[in-house]
């Protein structure tokens, strides 16, 4: 996985749609008059990455809950992002809100065969598609 926390760090990000994204979304940082360590720490999954390598790396919560004892895939299971998206054919973008003033945590999922079957399965069962594609 990768860890990314300013643009400096988007040469490491091969496919050129999760780049153009994340170029999107760093620029929307900095428009805003934020420091990109005070916002946030961006997660490109890769595959082998397990759906547990990447809660404990970004510090947020996919298959567990902030809400009970409940896992995904059991009925009393809430999930805890504050929002997840579908850029159909690219990847998911799942984001976690951790603190009253906007930091949050940006996980990237690319939509492939070879990422981890659970991590796939969530984002496909809670996601929106979004309105705002990005272009290359």
């Amino acid at each position: 996985m990768l860890l990314l926390r300013s643009p400096e760090d988007l040469e490491r990000v091969e496919d050129a749609y999760m780049r153009a994204l994340l170029t999107h979304r760093f620029r929307d940082i900095a428009v805003a008059g934020y420091a990109y360590d005070e916002l946030g720490l961006f997660v490109v999954a890769e595959p082998g990455d397990t759906v547990s390598d990447i809660e404990r790396a970004g510090g947020v919560w996919i298959s567990t809950s902030l809400f009970g004892d409940a896992k995904y895939g059991e009925e009393d299971f809430a999930p805890s992002f504050e929002a997840l998206e579908a850029h159909s054919g690219h990847c998911f973008e799942l984001v976690h809100v951790l603190n009253d003033d906007g930091y949050c945590v940006i996980v990237l999922v690319p939509e492939t065969n070879d990422m981890d079957a659970e991590l796939i399965r969530f984002c496909r069962e809670y996601t929106t598609l979004t309105a705002d594609p990005i272009h290359l």
